[in-house]
């Protein structure tokens, strides 16, 4: 998908009738993180504090080092960011689908990027 915005209301509307729910639904989490002033996912760098917001992708139980660990994927539109918890094995509230914001600093591992024991805010669902 190119970086450039298609100009005039025909063109635009031609270029949403034509793109993947997929791509919709990414184009609007790109919007989101922008409009509330996070940090896009794609932009993290390791070691770096950031502020990221996106949607919940999958949310699973997977014990690290023989403690329990929740860990969920959110994405952004632009990149996916593992979310770890560690020591807790559910927390109200994070599902898959549910947006969020996550702060904390990122680091990689195996080549992704994960924030682990991020504060957090919970986006009302009346926004969802």
């Amino acid at each position: 998908m190119s970086a450039e915005k298609p100009t005039g209301r025909f063109r635009r509307m031609l270029d949403r009738l034509s793109s993947s729910q997929e791509d919709l639904e990414s184009e609007e989490l790109r919007e989101d993180a922008q409009a509330s002033g996070c940090t896009r996912i794609s932009d993290c760098n390791d070691r770096q504090i950031v502020r990221v917001t996106g949607t919940l992708r999958t949310v699973t139980l997977r014990p690290r080092a023989g403690v329990p660990a929740l860990e969920a994927e959110l994405f952004d539109g632009t990149a996916p960011l593992d979310v770890v918890w560690l020591g807790r094995r559910s927390i109200m509230g994070i599902e898959p689908g549910r947006k969020l914001i996550a702060s904390g600093r990122i680091s990689l591992s195996h080549g992704r990027r994960v924030l682990f024991n991020p504060k957090y805010e919970l986006r009302p669902l009346g926004q969802e």
